[in-house]
């Protein structure tokens, strides 16, 4: 589905993230861990087209269903995103107006993607927010941004980028901002979209826990190169890199049973 192939990516001719390259199947989740400054987030939003502060892509290619997606025209890309590849964000209410109440911005972002009545919008956007388990979406719809809980405007931001089923979300630090039973809860829910609708997943976090429990597939970066790569129980259980090791050492106890074996 997602193929980065040996991708270079510079801000101001600096390099910024080093030859790295994935191979995604559909329905697969893959988490980008390490530190801040590694690349993680460059990465996605090389695959989103929105690399900020005049990054660019200095080598390499990115391809969606084997289409290269850096040839994309803009109107192109405009049809792409939201659709077959969304994205949230770490505090999805920081994106929003917040002068806006959150109907407002749902409505807009609905008409911006189909040809659709303001009242017909508003209720796709309160049944997006009821599948999301948010409790009075009406509510929920008339509320602003800072009148909802850090959990409930990622519940807001997941709900949005769901709309039209994306084959591809990618996640950027979606968990961080939350207490850690909003965590599990947020993540549990993005697990399910996988299970629901097949979609595919990026998520990147510097919480090798939070990884460890959503992941097929575990990419470690640091320094914008990637320094160790593989399935869950290869990262958790065999790997011999030291910054990998080091990662998972500072995990809190974080345990869940799967397979009958605990993970971190």
């Amino acid at each position: 589905m997602l193929k980065i192939d040996n991708v270079t990516i510079s801000y101001k001719k600096v390099p910024a993230v080093l030859d790295f390259s994935l191979d995604m199947k559909p329905g697969q989740i893959i988490s980008l861990v390490g530190e801040s400054g590694s690349g993680k987030t460059t990465v996605i939003r090389a695959v989103l087209g929105l690399l900020a502060g005049g990054g660019a892509i200095t080598k390499g290619d990115i391809l969606f269903d084997g289409e290269s997606l850096l040839s994309k025209t803009p109107e192109q890309w405009r049809s792409l995103r939201g659709s077959d590849i969304s994205m949230i964000f770490q505090d999805s209410g920081a994106m929003m107006n917040p002068t806006r109440k959150i109907g407002s911005v749902f409505t807009e972002y609905l008409q911006t993607h189909e040809k659709i009545s303001r009242k017909d919008a508003w209720a796709k956007g309160e049944e997006m927010l009821r599948k999301m388990r948010l409790p009075s979406p009406d509510n929920v719809m008339g509320s602003y941004p800072f009148q909802l809980s850090g959990g409930m405007r990622q519940r807001v931001g997941i709900a949005m980028a769901m709309t039209y089923q994306p084959r591809l979300l990618l996640a950027d630090e979606p968990t961080s901002a939350l207490d850690v039973t909003t965590q599990a809860q947020i993540v549990r829910q993005m697990m399910e979209l996988r299970d629901t609708y097949g979609t595919g997943i990026i998520v990147v976090t510097h919480n090798l826990g939070v990884a460890a429990y959503m992941s097929d597939y575990i990419v470690v970066m640091k320094n914008g190169h990637i320094e160790d790569q593989g399935d869950r129980d290869h990262i958790l259980h065999h790997s011999e890199n030291e910054y990998t090791r080091t990662l998972l050492s500072a995990v809190p106890s974080m345990e869940r049973e799967q397979g009958g074996e605990k993970d971190v």
